[in-house]
Formats: C-alpha cells, structure tokens, sequence
C-alpha cells in the first residue's frame, strides 16, 4: 500500500481561510487577550501549522514563550470551537478542480491508502473537509495535524506510525507526501519520504524544484500517483 498524505489548504481546497483565520484571531483574543489585526507585521499562512501561525503572532504582540506554552491547549480548543461556529455550511465551491474525481480513484485502487498531513488543527481539518464535501475520504484515526506537533517536519512520522501496525510504522519508502509548499517538500524531507508538489497554491513550479515530481492540478496529479503506483506494481 502507498501511504498518500495530502495537505488540505492549497492542495484539496483554495480560499477556504476566512472562517479559519477569524476563529484563530478570536481564540488569540479570547485565550490571551490581543488583537492580532492590530499588528503590523503580515504573516503568510502557507505551509504553517496553526500553532506555529498562533505562536507567532503572540511572539510578535510580546507574549512570553512560556506564556504560549502554558496556554497552547487553550487557544487548540478556543479555535476549534470558534471554527465550529463560523465554518460556512457549505464549502464545495473551494473544492480545487477534478479533486473529487481524484480521490474517488485513489480510494477505489487496493495499492494506496489516502491520509492527511496538515498544518490545520485536526477538529478545523475535519470540518473543513466535511463542509467541502471530501471529508468521508479521509478516515478518523488516520492522518497527522497541526494540533499533533507544531513542526511540521514531525508531521509525517506521526501519520506513518498512524497508518502503520503497533510498533511498525509504514515504511518511509511507501509513502507520499502530496503539497503545495516548499515547507511540504521540507517536512517529507525531514522524514525520509518522496514529496509531489502541485502548483495550485502560492507558489510555482520553480519554487518548488526540491520536490521528487510536480504536478498542475488534478489531472496531472493523477498520472504522476499512476507512475508511482505501477512503478510499485
């Protein structure tokens, strides 16, 4: 079986951050008191994990780090429920093209096994993907997220032992990480396992180059996993 370990944002959905990003900034506000809105400095969401994203904002507000340490649970959980609340019912329109098509035949093939890897809270992914509509691909107890580790190079290990038996992780060799950032690239890295990066998020083909394949949407996607699923035939 080839592991296949998908982001969500930029990779199965685009633009579906609204809700997300007010939840985060209420449980910021909520958990320790700020306003992230006020602040000045931008910070790019791509390829972060949620609490990476939170701890940063806090950094850059003058909270301690061991402040957001001691609090990190807290603002897990304010967001999630916040996110409960905001998440529209609806998200299929931010379903990236033929990705339901895609996924529809990686479930249905008895050589791969779909997961997720995503810097999102596991409560936000899973709702998220509900809402969108894609959400039954992907089985509970399975996967790694944001609310796992704050590295997300920690990430793919997490979901290989997940997918793998008691004390035998599935093996680096048969797994995939499938992303559209270079800090996706980079955490497949970290774990020793291939990367498909696809350009339907922020960043091109070239800024992607440290990747093992790339990919322009579903379609494409699609015949490279072919390749690699024969090539393991």
């Amino acid at each position: 079986m080839l592991l296949l370990l998908f982001d969500i944002d930029g990779t199965l959905v685009s633009g579906a951050t609204e809700a997300h990003q007010a939840a985060m900034y209420e449980a910021l506000a909520t958990v320790h008191s700020i306003d992230p809105r006020k602040l000045g400095r931008p910070l790019s969401p791509a390829g972060r994990t949620d609490p990476e994203i939170a701890r940063t904002i806090l950094l850059d507000a003058g909270v301690s780090a061991e402040r957001i340490d001691d609090r990190a649970d807290e603002v897990h959980e304010a967001c999630s429920r916040a996110y409960a609340r905001l998440c529209p019912p609806d998200l299929s329109q931010f379903v990236l093209p033929g990705i339901p098509d895609l996924l529809t035949w990686v479930s249905g093939r008895d050589d791969a096994l779909p997961g997720l890897l995503t810097g999102n809270y596991e409560a936000v992914a899973r709702l998220k993907l509900a809402r969108a509509g894609i959400g039954s691909f992907f089985p509970s107890g399975q996967g790694a997220f944001g609310s796992d580790d704050e590295d997300r190079a920690g990430l793919p290990g997490i979901a290989r032992r997940r997918a793998g038996r008691t004390g035998h992780p599935h093996p680096c060799e048969q797994t995939i990480v499938i992303g559209d950032t270079p800090r996706d690239i980079a955490c497949a890295r970290a774990d020793g396992v291939r990367c498909v990066a696809v350009t339907t998020g922020p960043f091109d083909r070239s800024e992607l180059d440290g990747a093992d394949a790339t990919a322009h949407g579903a379609e494409e996607l699609r015949a490279v996993l072919t390749r690699e699923l024969d090539a393991r035939a």
